[in-house]
């Protein structure tokens, strides 16, 4: 059983930055493929970035390409977003999620824990 907590969302104005962190209980955390996925009022839930186990696989949505970055701290059962560049499309609840997998996935049939999401939302 793994359970995850989000933090760091917030309201931040457009070009701006954030960071979310995603706290992760159980000793099995290094052995998950995690991920982030995030929805908007009105919207389906969108994939956003995932991590491979040891971090050696990334992927992205193609919308955050070039401005959010995953990492993991396996010690630390950590999960972290760097959101640069935000932009009121951005504006959404964020949500932190693990596959008992080695590799990351885009698809969030394939994550079994969530967290409660953290809202992050950008002004224009």
């Amino acid at each position: 059983q793994v359970q995850l907590v989000e933090s760091g969302g917030g309201l931040v104005q457009a070009g701006g930055s954030l960071r979310l962190s995603c706290a992760a209980s159980g000793r099995t955390f290094s052995s998950y493929a995690m991920g982030w996925f995030r929805q908007a009022p009105g919207k389906e839930r969108e994939f956003v970035a995932a991590v491979s186990w040891r971090g050696g696989t990334i992927r992205y949505g193609d919308s955050v390409k070039g401005r959010f970055t995953i990492s993991r701290d396996n010690a630390k059962n950590t999960v972290t977003l760097q959101m640069n560049s935000l932009k009121p499309e951005d504006t959404a609840v964020y949500y932190c999620a693990g596959r008992p997998s080695f590799s990351p996935s885009i698809s969030e049939n394939e994550y079994v824990y969530w967290g409660q999401g953290t809202q992050v939302t950008v002004s224009s």
